[in-house]
């Protein structure tokens, strides 16, 4: 029997996942790591001129969580955004037993990686490279950094965090107690050593800036693991710097998100930031 190999090219038909017929190449490596790989979801007619790309970023506590649960929230992007390409990426997720492995930086640089790949195969996929970010939770967090520290070539659009944490120094991490322990193995200080805050370093709220991308925020008024104050404290942040930004609060918890509300502010904001006609 043949393996599975690392790139599959598959032709997707009309069905209740898929809108339009597409091309999907599922896990593309991006590095040497094996948790570095992406699927992309190619519409029928993709242009290098127009095809833009929405990268999504999977959440799991920076440790945990794949790509291949995302299923289901990947079928309503490609469904709700026909004419874009739709990514959705793994990183190298963290360990933090001993010998520990750190997320930070590795998992920013990793989603500029993607980009990086995705860029060098514009051609291959007929996509232009311009960007938005969305993410959930760990992966909203990741967005978040990487726009506002990172993309230093203004490629990301604009970016959407759904329920990820903005501000780690917030009293709602710091009082938990385990929050200490955990944090510092999620932090290379190798990398870091030069700052005597490494909770305040990873918090995109204090890097936000005038030249950070346009934000959606998406915070639930019931979330016990990452608060609402958080998406309320960006975006005052972002509301003083003139950045635009928009929060939406939902009625529930962590992963109580997805309604049609949800998907129908998402969409506009897309449309909105990448001028594209609906």
């Amino acid at each position: 029997m043949l393996s599975i190999p690392a790139i599959l090219l598959i032709s997707y038909k009309k069905s209740a996942t898929s809108n339009k017929d597409a091309i999907t190449f599922l896990d593309v490596p991006y590095g040497n790591d094996p948790q570095q790989k992406y699927d992309i979801f190619l519409p029928e007619n993709a242009s290098i001129n127009s095809t833009k790309v929405l990268i999504y970023i999977h959440g799991g506590g920076w440790t945990n969580g794949d790509k291949a649960n995302a299923k289901k929230l990947i079928s309503h992007l490609i469904n709700s955004n026909p004419g874009f390409a739709i990514v959705s990426m793994n990183y190298r997720l963290a360990k933090t037993n001993k010998p520990t492995k750190p997320a930070f930086p590795d998992q920013f640089l990793d989603v500029g990686l993607t980009i990086d790949h995705i860029k060098s195969s514009q051609n291959k996929y007929n996509i232009k490279p311009e960007f938005g970010l969305i993410g959930t939770s760990a992966g909203g967090h990741l967005g978040l950094m990487y726009d506002y520290v990172y993309d230093k070539k203004n490629e990301v659009k604009f970016v959407c965090s759904i329920a990820g944490p903005t501000d780690l120094t917030d009293n709602f991490f710091i009082k938990n107690p385990n929050f200490k322990v955990y944090s510092s193995s999620l932090i290379d200080t190798f990398e870091y050593k030069k700052n005597t805050d490494l909770i305040k370093v990873i918090s995109p709220v204090f890097y936000a800036s005038n030249t950070s991308s346009p934000t959606l925020l998406i915070y639930g008024d019931k979330d016990q693991t990452v608060p609402l104050s958080n998406g309320k404290h960006l975006n005052k942040v972002l509301n003083d710097l003139s950045v635009e930004n928009k929060l939406i609060v939902y009625n529930g918890g962590h992963g109580d998100y997805w309604d049609t509300r949800f998907e129908q502010n998402l969409k506009d904001f897309i449309y909105l930031h990448f001028k594209n006609k609906k």
